[in-house]
């Protein structure tokens, strides 16, 4: 008796959350390297300004001039060391199972266009005209509402410290991911750093991120059962 076995494809090379990685990393080195009044102008040029955008005239005066693509520059501008590795650590964390399931080139569509609905909710949310939205928050809180969906009984790690010891500690994804949307919620209001943070667009990001998820969710399974030959 001779039994077909499917053929199985090779594991891909997963290059785009690295590229990502490396991009911002990157571009915050090439601006930390320069002067003073020519990083401020650096923010100024290429990070996304509020006060605009908010009827259709001026959203097409911006896409004609080119100011509508600061929603996507802005996304690899950071302000500090802090802001830039905040970012990093919870992309290698949520970005390398998320490439892993979707791809690469989903994997890229979900950060871009995620981080620019987030700049754009933080642009329409703050009152204030003129004030700089900068980082990739919002696109990675995309990342984080796309997890939650392609794996919501996913566990992650958490070191607790008890007494003069660290405890390792597994706890469900969805529950971690909850408390922090949760917190993104309050401090959008009350929260810390209030008006110097865009929570709106951690939010928006993280909402997006879920959407995008369930809507591909269906092609992401074929992609999975393509790969184990089925």
């Amino acid at each position: 008796m001779f039994v077909a076995i499917p053929p199985r494809e090779k594991p891909a090379l997963r290059w785009a959350m690295p590229l990502v990685f490396v991009l911002l990393w990157g571009a915050f080195v090439a601006a930390s390297l320069l002067p003073d009044d020519a990083h401020r102008r650096l923010l100024a040029d290429w990070g996304a300004l509020t006060g605009g955008l908010r009827s259709w005239p001026e959203t097409l005066q911006a896409l004609r001039d080119g100011r509508l693509a600061r929603l996507a520059t802005a996304m690899f501008l950071h302000a500090d060391w802090t802001h830039l590795i905040g970012n990093l650590l919870f992309l290698l964390i949520f970005g390398a199972p998320a490439e892993r399931a979707m791809g690469p080139w989903r994997f890229l569509a979900l950060f871009l266009a995620g981080g620019m609905v987030a700049n754009l909710a933080a642009v329409l949310a703050i009152g204030a005209p003129d004030r700089l939205v900068i980082g990739a928050s919002g696109a990675v809180s995309a990342l984080i509402g796309a997890y939650l969906v392609l794996f919501p009984g996913a566990r992650l790690g958490l070191v607790l410290p008890l007494g003069l010891f660290l405890q390792f500690v597994k706890m469900p994804a969805a529950v971690l991911i909850g408390v922090w949307a949760g917190l993104q919620l309050v401090f959008t209001f009350v929260g810390p750093a209030f008006g110097a943070v865009a929570w709106s667009a951690h939010l928006a990001g993280f909402a997006f991120g879920g959407v995008f998820g369930l809507l591909a969710r269906r092609g992401i399974a074929r992609r999975l059962r393509r790969r184990r030959g089925f």
